[in-house]
């Protein structure tokens, strides 16, 4: 009975995975649905009169909604402190500021928007976000003469490390595997140097590779950028977006506590007329922009509990054991030669079935800092290259570019950067 059990989890991981890969089902709901399977074949009742029995009624789908909260509260004020950047003009004065500053070479747009971008999406993230700096910037790079392929590749690699020092991301990790969060915050360098070496190599190989074309942007901007008040923010109000990151960094402050304290010094430095209507239209404006991550974590929730639960976890334990690395370097070679498994929603991907994978390598033996790095790390390859991603599907369509050929001109320098970043993982804190 257990081996057939065994084998029919493994079908619905492989069936849902393909599915997903295939975009048949989308992630928002493949992943309740393979909790409510995993349960139910490991033999979890639908519902009981005890009310201390775990079932699926309870434990899987009210418990799991309510799982990941502490994730879910970072995500809604992370996105609301997005929304207030954004209303006050600190989002577009970074940007126009940036383009300011490289003047007409081309080149020198591209690595200063990268800059400038990275620090926004250390605010806030999210496919609005991306939206809004890329609706400003990719038509500044196309008229300085950047391709289109490299206009979007700068986005797609500013968003990617913003995500790394975007606090309100991070509490799934506090959430999954117990991390406190200011020994995630003192292990961001790992994920996020090698990352930025390798994403201003890509931008400067692709610029001169792909040559430079003076062009102009055929595709008009959105009204509210046509008409948007161009008179700058004061210069200080700019220092804004890192404030939420700098009070975990070396306060230890709380994330939900950082971004509500990076709120209230944004106003007090950019002083908006309307103060009040800016902090509640944000909010609601910000939870519209997060309504689908929020839902898929609501799911990824869901596949926690069932994949954590005793009857679940006594069937895939074995499993899990067997391909937990033992020492440094199989920690690395393992996680990096296996970090494509991230793109597609893969079991590497937190945001998918990574998530219930990882509660169980813990659960096995593995040092929570370790399997938190290397979910981390793999998820920089995922950020830039996976073509499920919305952000990517909006810039290639922006762009009018492949999203495959992104995915194939990504993929191997991303992997050289998980490499690095595993290297270092592997000798400091495995």
């Amino acid at each position: 009975m257990e081996t057939v059990q065994i084998i029919g989890i493994l079908l619905v991981f492989i069936v849902f995975v393909g599915l997903m890969m295939t975009r048949k089902l989308t992630t928002l709901l493949a992943l309740p649905m393979m909790a409510i399977l995993l349960a139910a074949i490991a033999g979890i009742p639908l519902l009981s009169d005890n009310p201390d029995t775990f079932t699926i009624t309870k434990g899987v789908l009210a418990g799991g909604a309510m799982k990941l909260s502490t994730a879910i509260a970072g995500l809604i004020f992370g996105a609301w402190f997005g929304q207030i950047l954004n209303k006050v003009g600190i989002t577009k004065t970074i940007i126009r500021k940036a383009a300011e500053l490289a003047g007409d070479k081309p080149l020198a747009i591209a690595i200063i928007f990268f800059l400038a971008a990275s620090v926004i999406f250390s605010a806030a993230n999210g496919l609005g976000m991306v939206i809004l700096v890329g609706t400003i910037a990719i038509p500044i790079m196309l008229t300085a003469g950047l391709k289109p392929f490299v206009s979007g590749l700068v986005v797609l690699l500013a968003n990617a490390v913003g995500v790394v020092f975007n606090v309100s991301t991070w509490a799934i990790y506090t959430d999954v595997l117990k991390v406190p969060t200011d020994t995630i915050a003192s292990y961001s360098l790992i994920c996020a140097v090698p990352l930025i070496v390798i994403a201003l190599i890509m931008i400067v190989y692709y610029t001169r590779k792909d040559g430079k074309v003076r062009r102009a942007w055929a595709m008009p901007l959105k009204q509210e950028f046509q008409n948007q008040d161009t008179k700058n923010v004061r210069s200080i109000a700019l220092l804004s977006p890192l404030v939420p990151v700098l009070l975990v960094f070396f306060l230890k402050v709380d994330i939900v506590s950082a971004v509500f304290m990076g709120a209230l010094v944004t106003l007090l430095l950019a002083t908006p007329k309307r103060p009040i209507h800016v902090l509640s239209s944000a909010l609601v404006e910000g939870i519209q922009d997060v309504a689908g991550a929020l839902g898929l974590m609501i799911g990824i929730g869901m596949l926690l509990s069932a994949v954590t639960a005793p009857q679940v976890a006594s069937l895939i334990q074995p499993l899990i054991e067997g391909m937990i690395p033992t020492s440094p370097l199989m920690y690395i070679l393992v996680f990096t030669l296996l970090s494509p498994l991230a793109i597609y929603r893969g079991p590497l991907n937190v945001w998918g079935l990574g998530s219930g994978i990882a509660a169980l390598i813990v659960a096995g033996g593995m040092a929570p800092v370790a399997a938190m790095l290397a979910l981390r790390i793999v998820s920089n390859l995922q950020a830039v290259s996976d073509p499920t991603n919305s952000h990517n599907v909006w810039i290639s369509d922006y762009t009018k570019t492949d999203i495959i050929e992104t995915l194939r001109k990504t993929l191997p320098w991303m992997f050289v950067a998980v490499l690095i970043s595993m290297v270092i993982a592997g000798l400091v804190a495995f």
